[in-house]
Parts: structure tokens; C-alpha cells; sequence
């Protein structure tokens, strides 16, 4: 099993990170992996469009990080596309300012995981669109970070200040921090300026940049308004098509990895 932790991160609003981590938890379900999705925003978007009602959950993020339940407690089992879930609401912000309190808590996350991560092959934690302290919890928890990013000039800078970060903390609290991934999203090929700003995210991190692209499409627009991944909304649509693939690069990638790890072992 393969027990990854990704964080899905991305200071910049509005690009599609939340969507790329509920669809793509989802279309690893459907390849029967076993995944967790942790929401770490108290806009509690990933849990609405898991078909959970934020205000209604009796326990959520907030209650693991001020110490008010333990993570078994809070996980809400087989939501509708399969996966299992941590949910957030606006009471999370009450536990950012706690730990920024503390100041010394950033693996706090990663200690709970711990108890749990050998019941999942993923666990994806879709953070605030901002490096803030829920951020970098996730962030230290991690075993790498999933980029997700329009192909806009604005989106380069935002993408230049996470990776220093991920750095920063490479050489402190998580030295086994990477980049996961670049996934493009809202990709339209016919505008030039993507086109061109997709040409340098492969000249710059080469491999790091998923082939697979999400394009725009209404039915993946549409879906969290449904609480639902798109594979369940409209499993026939060109945003589920881009989804379904983009998983099965994720595990062509991380089996290469396992065997070139294995290889090292053995040549060592």
C-alpha cells in the first residue's frame, strides 16, 4: 500500500485546487484505492462538495486541532463517491488563531495522521488559499504538494512564493517535502497566454507538471453545487474524462517511484 499524504495547496484563490482534490479523490476510489480527504478551509468547500453538510457536522477539523476529539472521532465514513472525510467549517478559523498562538504546534496534523495513515493508500488535505498556519500544518504533515494552478501570468508568481516555502520547510520541520505535482487547471488551449505560460511550467519543473490537463467544462463547474464529484453529476463529461486520467498518471507515477526506490535499495 502506498500511504501518501498530499496536500493540495495554492495561495491564490480560485484555480481549481478544491475541485482537483474532491475529483480526484474520487476517480481514485473508482481504481479502488482507499482515501481520506481532510478539508482544512473554513470555507469548508471540500466538504460540500462531498455531499456533507458543513453546518451540520457534530465533529470536524476544528475539534482534532483544539484538542477536543481525536481523529477516529472525526472522520465521517464512505461519503457518497467513496472516500472518507474530515470536514470543516467556519469554526476553524477559532483553531488557526490557537495555533498561531502556540507558534511551536506545525506538526500537530502530522501526529494525528499518524494514527490513522495505514488505513488509507491516500490521504489528501485540501488547504486555505493562503500560507497560513493551517497551511503549513498540512504542509508539515505532507509527503508532497499538489499544485494546482491556471495557466495566467499572476498564477507564476503565486507558484515562485509556494515553492520557496515548501523549501523553507524542507530545510527545518519536513525534509522529506516535495512537489508532488503541477496540475493545470481550467486549461482552454486556444487562448495563447495559457498556452505560453504551459510552455514555461514544463521548461521550468519538467516532469514535476502532470500531462494531464483539466480543461474548463460547465458539468465540473456545475458539480459541487450538487455536493457531488463530477464522476457522479456526469461520469460522460470531458471534466470527468480529465479526472479519470489524471489518476491513473498519479499511479503510473507513483508505481515508477516505488520501483526506482526498490532498484536503489537493492543496487545499495
Amino acid at each position: 500500500m502506498t500511504n501518501k499524504i498530499f496536500a493540495f495547496a495554492n495561495q491564490k484563490g480560485g484555480v481549481g485546487k478544491t475541485t482537483c482534490c474532491v475529483n480526484l479523490a474520487a476517480s481514485l476510489v473508482m481504481s479502488r484505492k482507499r482515501v481520506l480527504l481532510c478539508d482544512l478551509d473554513p470555507q469548508g468547500n471540500a466538504t460540500m462538495g462531498s455531499g456533507v453538510d458543513k453546518s451540520a457536522a457534530e465533529l470536524t477539523m476544528n475539534d482534532l486541532l483544539q484538542n477536543k476529539a481525536t481523529i477516529q472521532d472525526i472522520i465521517i465514513p464512505q461519503t457518497p463517491a467513496g472516500y472518507d472525510l474530515i470536514s470543516a467549517n467556519s469554526d476553524l478559523t477559532a483553531a488557526e488563531v490557537i495555533l498561531v498562538k502556540k507558534q511551536a504546534q506545525p506538526v500537530y496534523l502530522a501526529k494525528a495522521l499518524e494514527a490513522i495513515k495505514d488505513n488509507y493508500d491516500y490521504i489528501f488535505l485540501d488547504c486555505p488559499p493562503s500560507l497560513n498556519m493551517l497551511t503549513v500544518n498540512a504542509l508539515v504533515a505532507a509527503d508532497a504538494v499538489m499544485i494546482a494552478m491556471q495557466c495566467e501570468y499572476y498564477a507564476l508568481e503565486g507558484l515562485s512564493d509556494l515553492v520557496n516555502t515548501i523549501k523553507q520547510l524542507q530545510e527545518t520541520v519536513n525534509p522529506r517535502l516535495q512537489v508532488g505535482g503541477i496540475i493545470r487547471t481550467m486549461y482552454d488551449g486556444r487562448n495563447r497566454l495559457a498556452a505560453e505560460v504551459s510552455t514555461q511550467l514544463i521548461e521550468h519543473f519538467r516532469n514535476k507538471v502532470f500531462q494531464t490537463v483539466i480543461p474548463r467544462n460547465v458539468r465540473l463547474a456545475e458539480a459541487p453545487s450538487y455536493g457531488l464529484p463530477v464522476q457522479l453529476y456526469d461520469k460522460n463529461s470531458r471534466g470527468s474524462s480529465a479526472y479519470l486520467a489524471l489518476a491513473g498518471e498519479l499511479l503510473r507515477r507513483e508505481k515508477q517511484a516505488l520501483a526506482k526506490e526498490k532498484r536503489q535499495k537493492v543496487s545499495s
